[in-house]
């Protein structure tokens, strides 16, 4: 079978950047040369010695000659990293990324394009805790999402294009505003996030004799919610303050039925209790029903 691209370039081989060279070094249907981009020395040389890239560089005008070029790098970093990408890009190429807030990054992009370049982001709904070339995996995208958002006026090949690489990493797509998006985000994996890291913030704070104790009898509950809180502050905290019109409405909403819960709680409202929480266990049999858990 034909590569899709005779060439892709991975701008930051992280957790995403590196599973998808993974995906297309094993499967050889995405690229027939595959090349990393980081301004990391020990990054360039983690992708060498993972051999999950051709060619590795620090210098993006390079990397920037690819038939297809994804930015993976934290959100804030992404609109600064394409504009050092874009004067080098070739006529028929095509520029995406992965950030999982979109906010004006489309606008903002499309506004600077040269003649014949296209842009199409994308952001696959994956993911773990760990970050680094070291945590990516091939089947990272299996069975996930990747949920499309071109800007207004985007290349229909281009955008069938990107499709095809997502559908070849084993996502299934989806095309949404940039709105629908973040909203969703906000929901899906930015609350999550938020809520992760203050409920281990709030055990955190608690006298030194509690604390140990709910360090040393943590049941899964409590596992869980550590699991996603390891997660890197940096590309969270630029996620929080890039989506945070809809983060603080979701947050809001959340609040408002966290305080009901409570009154419920408070009244010996059992009704009310079981009610709320049967409404939780039929999202969670949801999910499994569209194997998203």
């Amino acid at each position: 079978m034909t590569p899709l691209f005779r060439s892709l370039a991975v701008i930051g081989p992280g957790l995403i950047g590196s599973s998808v060279l993974r995906r297309a070094r094993e499967t050889g249907t995405i690229a027939g040369t595959l090349i990393a981009a980081d301004t990391s020395s020990r990054v360039l040389e983690r992708v060498r010695e993972l051999d999950i890239a051709d060619v590795t560089t620090a210098d993006l005008a390079e990397a920037a000659q690819a038939d297809c070029v994804m930015i993976c790098v934290p959100v804030g970093a992404v609109e600064q990293v394409a504009r050092q990408l874009l004067p080098h890009m070739k006529p028929g190429s095509i520029l995406t990324d992965v950030a999982s807030v979109r906010g004006q990054l489309g606008p903002k992009i499309t506004a600077i394009l040269p003649e014949n370049v296209a842009y199409v982001p994308g952001h696959p709904m994956a993911g773990t805790e760990h970050s680094g070339p070291d945590a990516g995996f091939s089947t990272l995208f299996e069975d996930r999402w990747a949920l499309l958002v071109p800007p207004e006026g985007a290349d229909q090949n281009a955008i069938t294009t990107i499709e095809k690489l997502w559908t070849l990493c084993g996502a299934r797509t989806k095309i949404l505003t940039d709105d629908e998006h973040d909203r969703i985000c906000a929901m899906v994996s930015h609350l999550p996030h938020l809520l992760a890291f203050t409920i281990c913030d709030t055990a955190d704070n608690l006298s030194d004799e509690l604390r140990a104790a709910v360090l040393d009898y943590a049941a899964s509950g409590f596992r869980d919610f550590t699991r996603i809180a390891a997660s890197d502050p940096v590309m969270w905290r630029d996620i929080f303050l890039a989506n945070r019109e809809a983060l603080l409405g979701t947050l809001d909403r959340f609040v408002a039925d966290t305080q009901a819960m409570a009154d419920a709680i408070r009244k010996g409202d059992e009704a009310g209790i079981i009610n709320r929480i049967e409404r939780g266990r039929a999202i969670r049999r949801t999910l499994i029903e569209n194997r998203q858990a």
